[in-house]
């Protein structure tokens, strides 16, 4: 973009204050999975700006790093990690942290040092979830199963079958009591043109439900959460889908105007999902509009949002970085700290050791980004150099924050 077009959008945003926000008191439009439309419920069926300019590397030794340069590393491994760019596919747990690839290891926090490893142990581009303790991962050697694993030994404490009907079940989303997944329904020669979601008990690992899903959905591209008896699931069909968690009956759905790649934040009851240049909320109840907030210029669109210790996080495509109040959507504050130090767009956050931790999309000028969760101001940037072209991803257990950039993991110290 040319820079006098940036001066005059960056002019204006700062001018107009970079926010609209408004109530909304729609009700549950409602549309199948589909996208034919339905009715709002009931059915089966689915239808203060920062200023601290960020520096790449650094010999910092704390988790605040020294005159705005990142802190060393604890350590770097070198791993067997096979990454698409999901959050789920670096976990922190057990005093391990474990990366997406074959065989699945899981290298100790402290130190780096391998602890346990598992052959076939997970589905490329499939989730790792984790639930009530149990690290659950869907079956790579494809026999219709689903295991749950204690994440400090690697050792299986759980399992469970769908059906020899059923094709490569995968989990999707996980709580105290129940582990949700998603399958293909095989037809008698073998194919599959519908799909089914079900949920698995815990402790038994027996059918608690399941229910088909309409024609023309896909068993990818699903990201769900799990919020009470509210199982939320989006889907690259634009579909914003909720079901009971008891019963698996769809309680509402709703068309989206655009997909995000399916990500959206759950904080109470509300699901907040982005969509372009708008960020909306929904009742997770009855699907009823809550708040919106929209971007001062309906080019500039809304990033994979976050919710953290109450404060809902999210950048936009022009590297606008704001902190919303989930409840209302009201801003907190807004900061160009992001763009002010030319800096990719985060697309994941974690909190730890009183900073705000974003992982980059892509490489270039990105990272893992420190930032004060109070103001938004950047105060360093963790850059490996190595070039690699898969997109960051960050976790933590609340000690270390693990940085995963192609196969090389980094524990940074907190």
């Amino acid at each position: 973009m040319p820079a006098d077009r940036f001066s005059r959008r960056r002019a204006l945003r700062l001018a107009g204050g970079g926010l609209t926000l408004a109530v909304l008191a729609v009700g549950a439009a409602g549309c199948r999975e589909d996208g034919s439309e339905v009715g709002g419920s009931g059915g089966s069926g689915d239808g203060a700006s920062g200023g601290n300019k960020a520096t790449t590397g650094g010999a910092g030794k704390d988790g605040a790093g020294n005159d705005g340069q990142a802190p060393e590393p604890l350590w770097t491994k070198t791993t067997s990690a096979l990454t698409y760019g999901d959050n789920d596919e670096l976990v922190a747990a057990g005093g391990v942290v474990i990366a997406s690839g074959e065989p699945l290891a899981a290298l100790n926090a402290t130190s780096g040092k391998e602890q346990w490893s598992l052959k076939d142990g997970a589905v490329p581009g499939a989730p790792m979830l984790l639930g009530k303790g149990t690290l659950y991962l869907a079956s790579a050697g494809y026999d219709g199963t689903v295991a749950g694993y204690d994440p400090a030994s690697g050792k299986e404490t759980w399992r469970s079958h769908l059906g020899k009907e059923y094709r490569q079940p995968r989990p999707i989303a996980a709580d105290d009591e129940q582990l949700y997944v998603v399958a293909e329904i095989l037809e008698a020669d073998g194919s599959s043109k519908t799909n089914v979601i079900a949920a698995l008990n815990s402790t038994t690992g027996r059918l608690a439900w399941k229910e088909q899903r309409d024609l023309g959905t896909e068993e990818n591209g699903i990201h769900a959460q799990v919020q009470g008896r509210h199982l939320v699931y989006t889907d690259f069909k634009k579909n914003l889908t909720v079901r009971d968690t008891a019963t698996g009956k769809q309680v509402w759905t709703h068309r989206t105007t655009k997909t995000n790649y399916g990500f959206f934040a759950v904080y109470k009851d509300l699901v907040i999902v982005p969509q372009g240049p708008k960020l909306q909320a929904f009742s997770l109840a009855d699907g009823s509009a809550k708040w919106s907030v929209e971007t001062a210029e309906s080019y500039v669109a809304f990033k994979e949002p976050a919710v953290l210790d109450d404060v809902l996080y999210i950048a936009d495509s022009d590297r606008t970085l704001r902190a919303l109040d989930p409840r209302t959507g009201t801003k907190i504050w807004q900061s160009d700290s992001l763009a002010d130090a030319k800096l990719t767009v985060p697309r994941q956050y974690v909190k730890a050791g009183g900073l705000l931790y974003a992982a980059t999309a892509l490489d270039e000028q990105g990272g893992v980004i420190a930032i004060d969760p109070k103001t938004g101001a950047v105060r360093w940037t963790f850059n490996d150099k190595s070039g690699d072209y898969h997109a960051w991803l960050v976790a933590t257990d609340g000690k270390h924050v693990f940085a995963l950039h192609g196969t090389k993991l980094h524990a940074l110290p907190v």
